[in-house]
């Protein structure tokens, strides 16, 4: 009772969420890929013709719900676009760790060539692939999804706000470790 009251409080606070996103993240949940994949390109679409500061991760979740809707041909130019309008940005560190996510996951879907062929960019992008491959430092525990709106949460891809606070990339709400409250 006492996380649930903590969960409605912290929604209080947050920004306004688009219902559009919310929905997106709750078909990529339910494995809804393509239908996710049509709501997270529309969503990239407008932020990317504002120079949204989020337009790069929606790019990034359109393309791997395209990928996991098995529609590799309509979803490698949303994972390129958001690689690239990171490194336009000079994200590098943020530019790397999506770059290999990407890699990573094309390589377990059996898409080699893509794979490849985004490594390649990559390794042509940043001036030292290498340089990024330092541990990350320790952490606190995050839920593995927004409470706002819904999207998955990793440590190692948020930007933290102090050492217990992170931000969601995709809608922006502030997330703290469950222990903190």
């Amino acid at each position: 009772m006492r996380r649930m009251f903590r969960r409605d409080r912290r929604k209080a606070f947050a920004p306004n969420i688009p219902p559009i996103l919310q929905e997106a993240n709750l078909a990529f949940d339910k494995g809804e890929y393509g239908r996710a994949a049509e709501m997270f390109e529309q969503i990239a679409q407008v932020a990317d013709a504002r120079g949204g500061r989020r337009a790069p991760l929606f790019h990034l979740q359109a393309g791997r719900a395209r990928i996991l809707a098995r529609q590799t041909a309509l979803g490698m130019p949303s994972l390129k676009r958001g690689l690239q309008l990171l490194a336009e940005r000079r994200q590098l560190p943020r530019l790397y760790q999506a770059g290999m996510r990407a890699i990573n996951e094309l390589n377990e879907h059996g898409l080699k060539n893509e794979a490849t062929e985004i490594e390649t960019w990559l390794s042509s992008v940043l001036p030292d692939v290498h340089a990024f491959d330092a541990p990350p430092a320790k952490r606190p525990t995050l839920p593995t999804h927004c409470p706002a709106c819904g999207a998955p949460l990793r440590p190692d891809e948020v930007e933290w706000l102090d050492k217990a606070t992170a931000e969601c990339g995709y809608c922006g709400s502030p997330i703290r470790d469950e222990d903190q409250h």
